[in-house]
């Protein structure tokens, strides 16, 4: 695998996986702005690599428009739901120490901002009684390579996950899972 420089052709920055630590190390080191998903700095890196120029990103200001309220049963999500620390332990107190705001549940959260937190916590309980696999964002190339390795592996350790999928992140092309990967470890 290519170290993540300033000379490397930017096509073959796209062929290869960089931890997202990684390429906030490279943006730091070049300048470049540091916040942002894992896509906005590939974005920022390609564009870099391409021009050698910062990419000008439009400037989003956020104004929270949330007031520090008393939840309750009967409240509205809301528009624009975060997640809070205040929400979490909402959560909590209703549903017990074991609650996570997964995926899922965040989804349905933010698709149903007229609905209460009685409705909300009623969800939980579907979701997590659903059963189904959550999708796995394009963005989380590791997580779902593990889900995958394990699907095909199921009498495998996580320690061999890992190696198979270090292996198969330090080479040109695609990181999906293949069974060919841990054939080329044994």
């Amino acid at each position: 695998m290519p170290e993540l420089t300033r000379d490397l052709n930017p096509k073959e920055f796209c062929e290869y996986y960089f931890l997202k630590e990684e390429l906030k190390d490279f943006c730091r080191s070049e300048g470049l702005k540091v916040s942002g998903s894992k896509q906005d700095l590939e974005r920022r890196i390609v564009h870099y690599l391409s021009t050698g120029e910062e990419l000008k990103e439009a400037s989003v200001r956020k104004y929270s428009s949330e007031t520090s309220t008393e939840i309750s049963l009967d409240s509205r999500l809301g528009e624009n739901f975060r997640c809070s620390e205040d929400k979490r332990e909402f959560f909590e107190s209703h549903i017990g120490k074991g609650f996570k705001f997964k995926v899922k549940f965040q989804r349905w959260l933010k698709e149903n901002p007229d609905r209460t937190y009685r409705d909300a916590i009623d969800a939980y309980y579907e979701i997590q009684n659903s059963g189904g696999k959550s999708e796995i964002g394009r963005q989380f190339q590791y997580n779902q390579y593990i889900r995958d390795f394990f699907e095909d592996n199921d009498d495998k350790s996580l320690d061999d996950a890992i190696k198979c999928w270090k292996h198969k992140k330090s080479l040109k092309g695609h990181n999906r899972y293949e069974k060919s990967d841990l054939e080329a470890l044994l």
